[in-house]
């Protein structure tokens, strides 16, 4: 049809040029609907009509409303992270950390923690260097011993110095989601990415250990980054393999547990440029050495921004590894001392830890400790989402390309992390609930008419069971196994009692129980005496001179044994603190 043709079709008063310009519209916006045609007229300018007024009107509303839900859900995962930072004592790790960064800021040396890599260090240094504390550079003892003395007898103020810690570990678990949110909307549009936000922004698990000055929020956002740039890169390789390269470096330089990402995330960076634009092979090997070589480069960097000279002054004896092992380790294309934190690794990974599982204590690991520890502490409804999700990635043929970055990643760190010797906790997979996030905002591909509405439901019921959660997210488990109440008696450690609550047993005790003789069996890097607690340990005194109050860790009590295990049985439980401390009568 020639552009006469098409002028005779419109009829008279709608000139060609305006006609052409709204079908170019609806090409370049593909599923938008065209406005109606503007009546014309003998006058100088068309008026719109009532109906077009109403369309641009919903198109201004739907160009705020993604904005302020994405602010509205990150202000209230902000909110409760915060409120979680403020109340809460230092955890079992955190000291070390918080004591290892002030060293770098001060000293420049690669002496404490050397177990793991400097970059999570350097993040939470830039949160002592605002406290600015106190620091005795001269003190001897191990790195928990440090961490101690810095916050309880060097003169700082505990509370001022571990919020400044956890500040810029908060606000990277913030950007992380954002992540979250842009990785799901580039998958499946703009209500996929809200989906996955919210159900990232209500993980208690992320809330938990996103507003503690560790190191597994920041490595797990790390390889969730890495994996959303390699598949950026399928259109832009030049721009974002080397970005996901420094993504990457940035995970194994913060913690080892993130090595098994480097072959996943290297062969899906070749998979990204071979299935693009060409396929040459020459092309795809350089995609590798790419993200390969950045990761390595930003390894190093992360040692030599805390001492240029490299020198590792450890305070623990390294350990030889032989065979298989040690053989990778003397591989590695890592500085010294990250070899040797390696070393140290396998040296804990040798060490015959105790679990605690379903009210079992055991020596050693179990293979099916993780999941059965994230089938507890996941809520119901995002343990839904996550297998209806993981398995519309991989029904739904348009999702079928978004599938291994998605999927891959996680499943391979998760089964690195089954095969550890230490069961202490989710947060050793705090890559799951990130990943399947995304992964679970694909439900929205499945079409049927009931997809949204239940999604809409579900997600709901994850919201209200991790509010009810507030401020002890810690301890969380699901409504299935009892709610937080009930988590230690199923695990422990950092999955219900990892020393957070010594504050807050204070306070009970100074409200509740004043002028009581208090027997306290704590487990944590706190000191009781600093909080107004003055104990004694009943596991030091014959039983029948244990009366009053006794105080127990739920950790210590899921592993008690002899004489605690005796007192504990002879005495009356009658408060909880946080639900990770009983206090018991006697």
């Amino acid at each position: 049809m020639t552009a006469r043709d098409r002028s005779r079709h419109r009829g008279p008063g709608v000139p060609a040029g305006r006609m052409m310009a709204s079908e170019q519209q609806s090409v370049l916006e593909p599923g938008v609907p065209e406005a109606p045609d503007v009546p014309t007229g003998p006058g100088p300018a068309a008026r719109p009509t009532a109906a077009a007024r109403l369309q641009a009107a919903l198109r201004a509303r739907r160009r705020w409303l993604v904005p302020l839900l994405v602010v509205l859900l990150l202000a209230q995962m902000a909110a409760a992270m915060v409120t979680t930072a403020v109340q809460q004592t230092p955890t079992i790790d955190e000291p070390v950390y918080v004591a290892t960064a002030t060293d770098y800021l001060h000293e420049h040396r690669l002496r404490y923690n050397t177990e793991h890599p400097p970059l999570g260090k350097l993040v939470v240094m830039a949160g002592i260097a605002v406290a600015d504390p106190h620091y005795d550079p001269s003190y001897r003892g191990d790195q928990g011993q440090v961490g101690r003395h810095l916050l309880y007898a060097s003169g700082n103020d505990p509370w001022r110095v571990m919020l400044w810690a956890r500040l810029p570990v908060i606000v990277l678990t913030l950007l992380f989601g954002l992540v979250a949110f842009a990785f799901a909307r580039e998958i499946l549009g703009r209500t996929a990415g809200l989906l996955a936000l919210a159900l990232y922004c209500f993980s208690p698990d992320l809330i938990a250990h996103g507003s503690l000055a560790t190191l597994d929020v920041p490595s797990a956002g790390f390889v969730l980054t890495s994996a959303w740039l390699v598949w950026r890169a399928r259109r832009r390789p030049r721009l974002y393999l080397p970005l996901a390269g420094a993504a990457l470096g940035a995970a194994v330089a913060t913690k080892m547990n993130a090595l098994p990402a480097i072959p996943v995330l290297v062969a899906l960076a070749v998979t990204a440029v071979w299935g693009g634009r060409s396929r040459r092979l020459l092309r795809a090997l350089t995609a590798a050495a790419v993200v390969a070589l950045t990761a390595v480069a930003v390894v190093w960097l992360s040692y030599l921004a805390v001492d240029p000279r490299l020198r590792l002054q450890a305070t623990v004896p390294i350990p030889a590894i032989h065979g298989v092992r040690g053989l990778l380790v003397d591989l590695m294309p890592f500085p010294q001392a990250y070899r040797d934190g390696m070393r140290l690794q396998f040296g804990l990974e040798d060490y015959p830890w105790q679990g605690y599982l379903f009210g079992h204590l055991y020596t050693g690991s179990r293979w099916y400790y993780l999941p059965a520890a994230l089938l507890v502490k996941t809520p119901l409804g995002m343990l839904v989402l996550w297998a209806a999700g993981a398995a519309a990635m991989v029904v739904v043929r348009r999702l079928r390309p978004a599938a291994p970055y998605v999927l891959l990643p996680p499943a391979a760190l998760l089964a690195s992390a089954m095969t550890g010797s230490r069961d202490f906790g989710t947060r050793y997979a705090l890559f799951m609930p990130m990943f399947l996030a995304v992964g679970g905002a694909s439900v929205l591909a499945l079409r049927r008419r009931w997809v949204r509405p239940v999604g809409g439901a579900l997600v709901l019921f994850v919201a209200v069971s991790s509010l009810r959660a507030f401020p002890f997210y810690l301890p969380y488990s699901n409504e299935a196994f009892g709610g937080p109440a009930k988590t230690h008696l199923r695990l422990h450690d950092s999955n219900v009692d990892w020393g957070q609550d010594l504050g807050r047993l204070a306070d009970r005790l100074r409200e509740r129980y004043p002028g009581e003789r208090i027997w306290l069996v704590y487990k944590g890097s706190g000191i009781p005496a600093y909080y107004g607690i003055h104990a004694a340990d009943p596991r030091e005194v014959p039983p029948g001179r244990v009366h009053g109050l006794l105080v127990v860790s739920d950790s210590s009590a899921a592993k008690a044994r002899g004489r605690l295990a005796e007192l504990i049985d002879s005495s009356r439980p009658v408060d909880d603190v946080g639900h990770s401390i009983t206090i018991y009568r006697r």
